[in-house]
């Protein structure tokens, strides 16, 4: 039988605490691919990458808004 994947975490924990998987939150609401890192990085900058992981989540909403922009 294969593990649960929310059961496993490669590369740390720090989703583990989370009431809610942000995977899980992204696929649920179909969430794209921008937003969904967006809201991937937000949810674990305290826990893992610090100010690195905003401004990771500020460069993919520099480039959403950039692709709306063009629209």
């Amino acid at each position: 039988m294969q593990q649960n994947p929310n059961d496993v975490q490669v590369g740390g924990s720090h989703y583990k605490d989370k009431s809610i998987q942000p995977w899980d939150y992204i696929v649920q609401n179909k969430i794209p691919y921008l937003e969904g890192n967006i809201i991937k990085y937000v949810s674990r900058w305290r826990e893992k990458g610090g100010i690195d992981d905003l401004r990771k989540a500020q460069h993919y909403l520099s480039k959403l808004i950039e692709t709306e922009e063009t629209k």
